[in-house]
């Protein structure tokens, strides 16, 4: 049975709320939440490791979960242009939340981050050739705090920082996993 049109897959939205970045939808009996900003509710996750083999990790504070998270550094595709491409999201994230840019960004694989909830699809992308460029940070009101963590203890630390009380994105991971494979396996 095609359960498609059950959820209202083919039906269009009612629209419950519609805010600043979000909306949230119905369709048939299904209610689901819709990024409005950017393009097509997809975001990029940035892997880079450093010439001197330190995986790059941000923390910042996430309003939603109302506690500090350790991420890699991601945005919005299309955050700041129609043009933009999931390599120039990347790149500008890279920079701006950690100062280091890549002289070469490859995207591996794009995916739904919560299918139930959400139109979200988020993208690895594993920077390559990475070069310190400024501080990093963050812009406008981002309060970014960039960790360089040698790539042998990047699990540990990262549940050292669990321990401690931060929530941990589990693209973490996944991330960490494509920094030496390719999404099928093979050596990067």
């Amino acid at each position: 049975m095609d359960r498609q049109g059950d959820a209202g897959g083919t039906d269009e939205p009612q629209i419950l709320y519609q805010g600043e970045w979000l909306r949230m939808v119905k369709r048939g009996n299904w209610e689901s939440c819709e990024r409005t900003h950017g393009r097509d509710g997809l975001a990029v996750l940035v892997i880079a490791v450093t010439p001197d083999d330190h995986v790059l990790f941000v923390e910042q504070y996430r309003v939603p979960l109302g506690a500090r998270t350790i991420e890699m550094p991601a945005g919005l595709g299309g955050d700041d242009f129609d043009e933009d491409t999931l390599e120039s999201a990347a790149r500008r994230e890279l920079i701006e939340e950690t100062g280091w840019d890549a002289g070469r960004i490859d995207v591996l694989l794009i995916g739904p981050t919560s299918s139930g909830m959400s139109n979200e699809r988020i993208a690895f992308a594993r920077a390559l050739d990475l070069r310190r460029v400024g501080d990093g940070g963050g812009v406008g009101d981002e309060a970014i705090t960039v960790h360089a963590i040698p790539r042998a203890g990047a699990p540990a630390w990262l549940m050292q920082k669990y321990a401690e009380g931060y929530e941990l994105d589990l693209k973490l991971w996944a991330g960490l996993w494509m920094v030496e494979h390719n999404p099928d396996g093979s050596p990067a």
